[in-house]
C-alpha cells in the first residue's frame, strides 16, 4: 500500500513517522512481543510486551503479564507489572499489579490496585551524581 502526500509523490516513513500495530477486539494472542513502534491492543493478550514506543490498552483491551514501553495508557485492563516513563490510567481504566515509572496519572475513576515505584530519570541520576562527586571533592 502506497502513502501520497499534496503532490501525488511517493512518502517514506521516517522516524518521525509513527507506526501502530493493532490487537483489534476479539483476538486472543498469547506470547512475547517485542515492537519498535506504538501498539494498541482492544482484544486479548497474555505474556510479556516490549515496546520502544507506546501501549495504550483500549477501553475493550486486556493485558495480563509484564509490560515495558516508553509509555503506557490504560483505557482497559492491565494485570501484571508496568514498567515505563509515564503511565496513564484514564476513567475505567484498571491495573492490577505492580508499576514503576518516572510518570504516574491516574484519572477520575481510574484504578489501581497494587504496588507503585517512582523511578529517578537519567537526568536526575547524572544531576546525584555529580553532586556526589562534588561532595566528595570539597571533603578532599
Amino acid at each position: 500500500m502506497g502513502f501520497f502526500n499534496n503532490s501525488n509523490q511517493s512518502h517514506k516513513n521516517t522516524k518521525s513517522d509513527s507506526t501502530t500495530t493493532i490487537i483489534t477486539a476479539g483476538t486472543k494472542i498469547t506470547g512475547n512481543i517485542n515492537l519498535s513502534c506504538n501498539l494498541y491492543i482492544d482484544g486479548y493478550f497474555e505474556g510479556n510486551i516490549n515496546s520502544e514506543q507506546e501501549i495504550n490498552i483500549g477501553k475493550n483491551g486486556k493485558i495480563k503479564g509484564e509490560i515495558t514501553a516508553l509509555r503506557v495508557i490504560v483505557q482497559g485492563l492491565a494485570e501484571g507489572s508496568i514498567n515505563a516513563t509515564r503511565v496513564d490510567i484514564k476513567p475505567d481504566g484498571k491495573v492490577t499489579g505492580s508499576i514503576e515509572s518516572e510518570e504516574f496519572v491516574i484519572e477520575a475513576k481510574g484504578i489501581f490496585e497494587g504496588n507503585s515505584l517512582v523511578k529517578t530519570s537519567l537526568s536526575e541520576k547524572l544531576k546525584e551524581k555529580k553532586e556526589d562527586f562534588i561532595e566528595k571533592e570539597d571533603i578532599q
